[in-house]
Order: structure tokens, then sequence, then C-alpha cells
């Protein structure tokens, strides 16, 4: 009888947090801010154009990206209880070049370089179920702006390459987004997410004697980020 009542009061006082929590905790209101971070993967889906040298192509060798993981951060403020704005932010990316073809295979060039970049993207969001459903899925869209930095030459260009030297041009292009957020509590949830990115870019590795060029360097990630967020 006693183990009866006990789990009759632990029955009731489930029900009446559960009621609690989704009457007050889950709804997402105007004013709210939504503060996501955990592990972000780019990975490019890259392409480009062939090399050239000084100014002549080089038909069938091109350069592809490789992916990498970071911490991610994401600031979301709710202009209304459908409707955020968000910023994507992150420690920065690092990702190796490579050489495709049969001129980078005879310099024995298999790793071209290397660059670290920092991709801010901001995101018009739209939440489309009620305001106090556990999960919320969501879309967006908006614009990235992607900058490369520390870009460096490969042992393999610099010893076929005298004083070589790897810059690549910034990106401005079109991110869409999806997502879902599933309650834990009150404040806090878990997070999934993905965006594609459309990023371009020039590179350009200048020598003694020359330019070896790569142009419209097509990386076009696709980002994913599973972590959780805080909602205050």
């Amino acid at each position: 009888m006693v183990m009866m009542k006990t789990k009759n009061v632990m029955a009731v006082s489930v029900m009446l947090a559960v009621a609690c929590i989704a009457q007050h905790g889950y709804s997402y209101d105007a004013g709210d801010w939504l503060v996501r971070g955990g592990a972000t993967t780019v990975d490019p889906k890259s392409d480009s154009d062939d090399l050239q040298v000084n100014g002549a192509a080089v038909a069938g060798n091109t350069v592809k990206v490789g992916d990498d993981t970071q911490l991610g951060l994401t600031v979301a403020y709710m202009l209304n209880s459908n409707l955020a704005v968000e910023l994507l932010v992150s420690t920065p990316f690092e990702h190796d070049i490579y050489g495709k073809g049969a001129t980078f295979d005879a310099l024995d060039i298999d790793k071209v370089g290397s660059t670290k970049h920092l991709p801010p993207t901001l995101t018009l969001q739209y939440y489309p179920l009620d305001a106090k459903s556990a999960v919320q899925p969501y879309v967006g869209i908006g614009v990235n702006y992607t900058t490369f930095f520390s870009e460096d030459t490969s042992g393999a260009v610099d010893s076929n390459f005298a004083g070589a030297d790897l810059e690549l041009d910034d990106s401005v292009g079109l991110a869409l987004q999806v997502g879902v957020d599933f309650a834990i509590n009150e404040r806090w949830f878990a997070n999934v997410s993905v965006w594609k990115a459309d990023i371009e870019t020039d590179a350009e590795i200048e020598f003694d004697g020359g330019v070896l060029n790569v142009d419209d360097v097509e990386i076009d990630p696709y980002v994913y980020n599973i972590g959780i967020g805080y909602r205050f």
C-alpha cells in the first residue's frame, strides 16, 4: 500500500513537472536569446578551374580542400515566436589544400599548402511549430563571409618553386540552414544543425620567376554542428 501511494505521488509529481515545463519552460518568445555551442565540422565539396602557370592553363590539374572540425558558437535573437536572427562564429578552421592531376603527380606534390579561415554567417530563421513545443525545428537563409588567413605552402611546393607564397581571396555568398532543438529542461536544450554555404575563392602562388593560379575554387561546404544550447 505504501509502495502504491509512493508510485502515485511520483507519477503525479512527474505529470505536474511536465505540465509546468510545457506551460512555461519550452516557450520561444520575442526577446529570448538562444546560445548554441558544440562541435562544428566544415566539409568542403570542392572543385576548381584548371591550374595556370604564368597564365597558361594546364588541363586536368585542379585543387581540392580538406575538412576540419572546431568549436562552433551561434547566438540567436527571437524577433517573435517564429522568427529569429542568428550569427554563427567559431574558432579558426584549418584546411589542407591538395593538388590533383598529372602535373602535381610529376612534381610529387600531394599537399599544396594549408589555410585558416573564419566563416561568420548571419541568417534569418523561421520556427514553424508552436512556441511551447519541446521540439523546435527551424530553417534559415542568410549570408556567409569567409576570410582566409595564415596561408602556407607545403614543403613539396617550396622545393619546386623557390620563394612560393600562397594567397586566397575572401568570399561572400549565400547560406542555407536547417536545424532542430530538443528541450532538456526549461533552459537547456540539445541542438543539431546543418548549413550549406556558397564559398568561392581564387588561389595564387607567387614564386621567384612566375605565378601559379587556380581560379574559381568552389569550396561550397556542408557545415555540421552538434551541441547544446541555453535560452535566456
